[in-house]
This record gives structure tokens, sequence and C-alpha cells, in this order.
């Protein structure tokens, strides 16, 4: 990938001077849906594959974007004059993000420079493509420019880009697990205050598997922004009689008192989602740390079905990938990951059983959905570097 993506930049930027390499990675999430904006808990990890950028710094103040994966867009050309977010700018609107999000915490470039990406994870596949790109761009303008940022502000950073400049009311996890990856390691994450603590990884004979619906999303055009608002009016509703900051510092029990408060069903069962998957997410770090890996599987699957059944994100895709994975021998557990509404799941899955897995849920997909899932073994890795 390194070599891949300087020859792109050579090809593309032949005048180009002191090239330097990056990447960040993607991430999945292996419980905590839709609870990053609510205060809770989350539990992403870093995976191996993600973002590649070969950059170069320029001596005036233009911008010049290539991606080898969309290379029918062609160089997209700005200048640090023109950040502002547009339909022309396309991809490029994320990068051109971060570096606004830069500015406005008074980190304001000198010059531009000439990137070149080529990722390797699938587009809007919700792998967290825009958040890897985000921590990238992060991690480079910190190292060709020299600002004083840690990789946790690198997150915030990207957060901040995603909500304010693309539009999206992403929470903090995807950001936070790219620019804070371990290997071998999944983040404990409290939103709430981004106290975190690395949990070691140990499947002992399984794999993750990621199952790829092969039905893109896109979190702005969905029913994201909707689903956050609504927990949000929720919260303000509960909060004027339980003294709470988030959705994520009431417990189930604490929620059933005061549910009766939330006269609307449909909120009310967004907010219990957003309660309930928390209190899951924490006892499924407890699990994995006890060496459970069967109580964690269970609460993979009650985190799907609440994601069906409460938050309504799922739809027939992801739910047939779950549905088709929980029959067969050998599946730990297995949910959605990401936003929803298209992307993909993560499954832990015995070794002897990844095989049949991956035939038999893939054949079911098909005959169901009429075209085809894409599955993927998957590694969990580190955070940004340059390579």
């Amino acid at each position: 990938m390194k070599k891949a993506v300087i020859d792109a930049f050579n090809k593309v930027f032949p005048d180009g001077g002191d090239v330097k390499t990056y990447f960040a990675p993607g991430r999945v999430n292996l419980i905590g849906e839709h609870t990053d904006y609510n205060g809770g808990h989350v539990f992403p990890c870093a995976l191996t594959i993600g973002t590649y950028a070969a950059v170069s710094k320029r001596s005036d103040n233009k911008l010049r974007f290539y991606s080898v994966n969309i290379e029918s867009a062609g160089v997209i050309e700005t200048s640090l004059d023109e950040l502002k977010p547009s339909d022309e700018a396309g991809w490029t609107n994320y990068p051109k993000g971060v570096v606004w999000a830069f500015e406005k915490r008074g980190m304001k470039l000198d010059t531009g420079f000439d990137m070149v990406i080529d990722g390797n994870i699938p587009n809007g596949s919700g792998l967290s493509s825009s958040a890897s790109l985000e921590v990238l761009t992060g991690f480079i303008l910190r190292d060709l420019y020299g600002f004083d940022v840690s990789n946790q502000d690198i997150a915030l950073i990207g957060q901040y880009s995603e909500n304010n400049y693309n539009g999206c009311n992403c929470g903090i996890m995807d950001q936070f697990a790219s620019a804070m990856g371990k290997e071998n390691n999944a983040i404990f994450l409290d939103t709430a205050d981004l106290s975190y603590e690395y949990a070691p990884i140990v499947l002992k004979g399984a794999k993750i598997v990621i199952a790829n619906t092969n039905k893109k999303h896109k979190l702005t055009d969905s029913q994201y922004n909707a689903r956050r608002k609504m927990c949000e009016d929720a919260l303000a509703i509960l909060q004027k009689s339980v003294d709470i900051k988030g959705l994520g510092d009431l417990t189930p029990e604490e929620f059933e008192e005061h549910k009766a408060l939330l006269t609307d069903p449909d909120m009310q069962k967004k907010a219990k989602h957003a309660v309930y998957e928390n209190q899951r997410t924490i006892d499924a770090v407890k699990a994995l740390k006890a060496g459970d890996l069967d109580e964690f599987g269970k609460l993979m699957r009650a985190s799907h079905e609440s994601l069906r059944d409460d938050y309504d994100v799922t739809g027939i895709e992801l739910d047939t990938l779950a549905e088709e994975a929980w029959k067969i021998p050998g599946v730990i557990g297995s949910r959605m990951t990401g936003g929803g509404f298209g992307g993909c799941t993560v499954s832990i899955v015995k070794d002897e059983a990844v095989d049949n897995f991956i035939k038999t849920v893939g054949e079911n997909y098909l005959k169901k959905l009429g075209y085809e899932a894409t599955f993927y073994i998957v590694e969990i890795g580190g955070g940004p570097c340059a390579i």
C-alpha cells in the first residue's frame, strides 16, 4: 500500500517535493452502538485496514487532492482561502473540514499541500472510512506543520469537523478508535468524560469476521441525525425529574422507574436502547475480562435485537446477516456494527466454523437479497502513524 500510494503521487503530482507517507486505521465496534452521543460506553477497536496517504507541502496556499479509490473524480483543487463545504468538493470535504477545524483552534496552515490517498476500507461499509481520513489528516497536519496536539485532540478535532463542516452529528467513538487504537486491544471508552482503558482481546481459537451488506450508507442522508435528536429530546424531558447529564447516566432500573415521563412510544424505545445498550457494553467488557466469550456473544445478539426492535436502524440486509449467523454452530456472537442503515455486521466465529459461516451465510444472503455480501477476517491494529 505504501508503494502504491507513492507511485500514484509521483504519477499525479510529478512536480511534488518531499513526499511523506502516513496511515490511519478504520475501526469496528464490538458492542455499544448509538451510545457515544448519549454519554454512554462503547467498545471499539482499530483495524489493520485503513487509509494511506502520500503528502507533500507546497510553497503556496493551494490544496490538491487525489484518491486512488475514486480515480474518476480526478485531481480536486482548492485553497486555504476556500475552506467551505460543497458538493463539488466530494470526498475532500473530510480533509478540508479537518484543516478548517484546526484553524478554528488557532492552528492556521502557512502553506497548502498535495495529498494522494489510497484506502482498503470498503467505502460506505460502516467501518469508519470517513473517521480514518479525518484522523489521518489531523496526524499529517501535526507532523508537517508542527502543531502541538495529542492523538486524543486529533480525534476531537475530527469529530468537530464532521459535526460542523460535514453536517453529521456523530459521537466521538469512530475518531477516538482510529486515533487511539492499540494492537490486539479494544478500547473501553466512557464517552461522557473520555476516560478509557485498553482491554486485551484474547479470542482463543476464534476470529473476528466482518460481513459487508454491500448496501452503502451515508449517515448525513439517513435517519442518524433524527435518532440523535430524539434522544436529546428524551434527555431534556427526563432531566426535569432526574439529575443526569446523558442517557448513559441511567441504569436500566432507573429508566424503568422514569420511562412513563416519555409519553411518545417511539421516543421511549429510542431512549431505552441507549440506556440498555450502555449496560450491555459494561457487562460485555466484564465478561471478556473473565474470559466468558459465550456471555459476550449473547450480549452481542441482544445488542442487535435492540438496534432492530427499539432503535430501528438495521434493515433487511443487516438483519439477514445477523439472523443467518446466529443459526451457524461455532458462531459465538454476531451483530450490526456502525451507524446502521446498511454497512456491516461483526461476528466472533470459532476457527473451525469460519469457512462454513462465510459459505452458508453468504449463500442465504444472496438467495434473500439477490446480491452478494462480502466477508473479511480482520485483525486488531494500532493507531495512526508515519510509514
